[in-house]
């Protein structure tokens, strides 16, 4: 079983030779982690942590899935947290549901839970915001990579995690409410599976 079609379309326009060399090195240190794991044939545990678990964090988690998927590298389970926990900001499923994923809204609270799927035989992700050591997530044998410096500088310790690593991306939500929303959310969307991509086509199985 593949990618759904539009997801499948989304992936295969996707250029990793726009990564920079800088950007590449900061890139490495998961890299080496997820392909000791995999050498190891162990569960490869990525718990993608920002400061209100509502944007960059979740595309992260996202196309972390969809990515160790696509590339057919097994036992990967990908979660997202934050320094405090808010809620899933619409424009991030808008987003990823003009890319071709399918996401059903499951509650109606404050802070929504969706069913995030990519492909159809496969578990939906479950997008909702929560802190990284929430019950949801794993408390051990994982990797905290930190999305935005801010969660980088307030959250110096994640209790359990066996490395941490600094991989920002810049904030969206400078552009809420304005013209280039939209336009903006698909760049950093587009921008995070770039790196993403370029993470699991380096792992050899």
């Amino acid at each position: 079983m593949s990618l759904f079609n539009k997801i499948e379309g989304f992936v295969s326009t996707i250029n990793v030779n726009s990564i920079s060399n800088e950007r590449k090195k900061i890139l490495q240190p998961l890299i080496d982690f997820i392909q000791t794991k995999t050498d190891k044939n162990q569960e490869i545990r990525l718990n993608f942590i920002c400061t209100h678990n509502s944007r960059r964090s979740h595309f992260s988690q996202v196309w972390a899935q969809v990515m160790a998927y696509h590339f057919k590298i097994h036992k990967v389970f990908c979660y997202s947290g934050g320094t405090e926990a808010t809620a899933l900001f619409p424009m991030v499923t808008e987003t990823l549901l003009n890319s071709g994923f399918h996401i059903q809204k499951t509650s109606e609270d404050k802070n929504p839970v969706y069913s995030i799927k990519y492909a159809s035989n496969e578990h939906p992700i479950i997008g909702f915001s929560k802190k990284f050591d929430d019950d949801f997530n794993p408390i051990s044998e994982f990797a905290a990579i930190m999305t935005c410096s801010q969660a980088d500088e307030g959250c110096p310790i994640v209790s359990g995690a066996e490395q941490r690593f600094p991989i920002t991306f810049e904030d969206p939500k400078a552009f809420d409410n304005s013209p280039q929303q939209a336009e903006k959310y698909k760049e950093r969307s587009l921008q995070i599976a770039t790196d993403l991509m370029h993470v699991f086509t380096q792992i050899k199985k």
